[in-house]
């Protein structure tokens, strides 16, 4: 069978790395090329050296490990995240500095990935994050859509400009939070498509080492999950229903997390039933982090009497 270079990578990456078929979310044609890629009873495959995984040293497929990209990014050891389904996980190394140089050495290495550059071949701008790095609050959304993408800023269209009426509604501004998504990059929409799709698993485990590593720095006090994908993608899941798990707090790697309902969906159901539901979790975000709630705050989208 001939495999494509990227799996022959795949199979490269893995088999220095030393992890197995079971660590990562592959195709059979993958495996195929794992299994072909190594000799039995060798840790490293022969063709470590072949053209095909020379361009990769700083690249990471579709895994959890983090890509060098060009620059000082280097592997590290790996580490698991506080999940149902914990999957191995390696960090992306971040020189000391304040916390905007440090957010500012990941957006390059970003800009540098080389997976990402093959996983989203049609996106016009990286999408890194916005917002204050002191954040004690931060939302975390799935992938940027086409106004993201042309603009370069999360949650800048309809659902943005909703998300920034519900921090306006907690007392804040968005200029005080930090607003962020799993996917760095839109992902790609067939050619004369329009819309936006939702990112793959390997397309949101590309890019899961750089929002650890946007979280590590900014070390918020909560973390707002907003929809069934950005849970799928901090928590590594297959897949998750928000409407069962909505309102009830997570944690990752210590942080509380609060999923709720994507704004989004808000804006395709507009009923105040469901309004009331992302009030209410946002309600306990405040709560959580100390903010003040008025008796008006309290009351918003109940029911009248």
């Amino acid at each position: 069978m001939n495999h494509s270079p990227l799996e022959l990578l795949t199979a490269y990456l893995q088999s220095r790395y030393r992890l197995g078929e079971r660590d990562l979310a592959l195709s059979p044609r993958a495996v195929s090329a794992l299994r072909s890629f190594r000799r039995p009873g060798a840790g490293a495959s022969p063709g470590a050296k072949s053209p095909a995984a020379s361009p990769a040293a700083g690249a990471k497929p579709s895994a959890p490990a983090t890509r060098t990209g060009a620059g000082p990014a280097r592997i590290a050891s790996p580490g698991r995240v506080q999940t149902p389904a914990a999957a191995p996980v390696v960090r992306l190394e971040i020189p000391a500095g304040d916390k905007a140089s440090r957010l500012a050495f990941i957006a390059e290495a970003v800009r540098q990935d080389a997976q990402c550059r093959i996983l989203f071949q049609r996106c016009r701008n990286m999408v890194f994050g916005i917002g204050t790095p002191d954040a004690s609050i931060m939302f975390v959304g799935e992938a940027p859509g086409e106004e993201e993408d042309e603009q370069g800023e999360p949650f800048v269209g309809r659902a943005g400009q909703l998300l920034t009426k519900m921090i306006q509604t907690m007392g804040l501004q968005r200029s005080g939070v930090y607003i962020a998504n799993v996917c760095k990059f839109r992902p790609d929409m067939p050619v004369g498509a329009t819309g936006n799709r939702k990112p793959t698993s390997a397309e949101m485990t590309a890019c899961l080492p750089y929002l650890r590593a946007q979280i590590e720095v900014i070390a918020p006090r909560v973390i707002v999950a907003l929809g069934a994908t950005s849970v799928e993608g901090l928590f590594s899941l297959p897949k998750a229903s928000i409407m069962s798990i909505r309102g009830t707090w997570k944690e990752w790697e210590g942080i509380p997390v609060m999923p709720t309902l994507h704004p989004a969906y808000l804006l395709r159901n507009e009923s105040i039933a469901e309004k009331r539901k992302v009030w209410e979790d946002l309600l306990q975000v405040m709560e959580k982090t100390g903010l003040p709630i008025s008796e008006k705050q309290r009351n918003f989208f109940s029911k009248k009497p």
